[in-house]
């Protein structure tokens, strides 16, 4: 299929905005983006694993580092000063990014999988006991399982499990059914990390607070894509990564309720969250510093405010309407290769696209076009649970970000009808 006749083919939303999101200069904000693989220029579909990152954020860590590092919120000394600022401002930006009432309601973790501990462990203590229901989705990342279970283990709490039809949709009525009088909290994604349906989160959270129960979102895969505010969807806990957001690893956030903080105790001991120490008694800091034991993520930090700063320049409108257009465009020039079958059709889905080839292990898929430059992560993606229900091992995985093209489909379908001639 040529370029042209794939364009007419997709006839994808987005188009509209095509101008006014210049692709070309937000690629040139990526140093990485210039590298080759095997000789061929990077195709870089693998932004829900974990984003690629600007210059800004690069430059803002490193400008971190070289001129105004130390530890924060406890140095009397300047540099602690000037850091544990440029800190609490990154806390700030997280909680302008969310609409959060206030930064107070922001915890720093060292990523979303300790969040959702953070979240298990301390709700299990205060709030949950044995036969209390909690509610996940077929959907959910292996994060926001594991969890639940070792509270259901240490407990005796029952899990209750939102079924998701073929296409992936999630089943609203069957969610409204499992909530009863033992329900404590729901524990939802937002958007699927595999098949990037959209979960009906607003009317999944009214209906929950209709009974009295709190609502936990996965935010991680929504964040890079849908603009979220906690306050509009009345969201109890909201959760997302740094590194999926165009940030940096090793920095997670929990957005909490203050009330609903205030009830937690804490997750760790340690340095920062103590208010006062003796061999008799500790007692805890406010939250959010209550949860946050130890050094925090300092640079991590700085550089996802930088993050936020950058996503806010290009504007979520714009984004979103871009990375529509381009899966829309992905989704017909992939269906055009032979053998090749979508996995995950749900009605309202964010940019990933999931697929399985006759006679092609994800595992080969990805090892094929790889050789032609193209990243696709491989494999069940932390989601077992959704492939044992959708009847495969694995899939191959395709997710785009803001700096992804049309050109870049077209390599991977290429590379893809390469598959097929192998082993079709």
């Amino acid at each position: 299929m040529t370029h042209a006749a794939a364009n007419r083919l997709a006839a994808a939303p987005g188009d509209n905005s095509a101008a006014a999101f210049d692709v070309a200069r937000v690629r040139a904000d990526f140093p990485i983006l210039t590298q080759e693989v095997f000789g061929k220029p990077l195709v870089y579909l693998d932004s829900a694993a974990s984003a690629q990152k600007p210059r800004q954020v690069i430059e803002a860590m490193s400008h971190a580092y070289e001129t105004c590092y130390a530890n924060v919120h406890r140095g009397v000394h300047r540099m602690s000063q000037l850091t544990t600022d440029a800190f609490e401002s990154g806390r700030e930006k997280v909680a302008g990014f969310l609409n959060a009432g206030s930064a107070d309601e922001i915890v720093f973790t060292r990523n979303a999988t300790e969040a959702f501990n953070l979240v298990a462990s301390c709700f299990a203590s205060a709030k949950l006991a044995r036969g209390d229901e909690v509610v996940i989705s077929t959907l959910e990342h292996h994060a926001n399982i594991v969890p639940w279970q070792l509270v259901r283990d240490r407990l005796g709490i029952v899990l209750r499990i939102v079924p998701i039809d073929d296409d992936g949709n999630f089943l609203l009525d069957d969610y409204e059914a499992l909530l009863g009088p033992r329900t404590k909290l729901v524990a939802v994604t937002h958007v699927s990390n595999d098949l990037g349906t959209v979960v009906p989160i607003k009317q999944v959270i009214d209906l929950a607070h209709a009974r009295g129960i709190p609502v936990l979102v996965d935010g991680c895969q929504a964040v890079p894509h849908i603009k979220v505010d906690v306050q509009a969807l009345d969201a109890d806990f909201y959760i997302f990564t740094g590194h999926k957001l165009y940030g940096p690893t090793g920095i997670g956030v929990l957005y909490g309720k203050s009330a609903l903080l205030r009830e937690l105790p804490p997750y760790q001991g340690g340095g920062e969250m103590i208010s006062s120490v003796t061999f008799e008694k500790t007692t805890f800091k406010d939250p959010p510093h209550r949860f946050e034991a130890g050094t925090p993520p300092i640079v991590e930090a700085i550089g996802l405010g930088a993050a936020i700063d950058y996503v806010a320049s290009l504007g979520h409108e714009a984004i979103a309407a871009h990375e529509t257009g381009l899966r829309g465009y992905a989704e017909a020039r992939l269906t055009q290769v032979a053998g090749l079958r979508l996995v995950g059709t749900a009605r309202e889905k964010a940019s990933i696209v999931s697929f399985v080839m006759d006679n092609a292990h994800p595992h080969d898929i990805g090892t094929i076009v790889d050789r032609a430059g193209v990243a696709v992560r491989t494999g069940h993606h932390c989601a077992q649970p959704l492939m044992q229900r959708l009847g495969v091992a694995a899939t191959a995985r395709a997710s785009f970000g803001l700096y992804n093209t049309r050109e870049e489909v077209d390599v991977l379908a290429q590379a893809l009808e390469s598959v097929h001639e192998l082993f079709g």
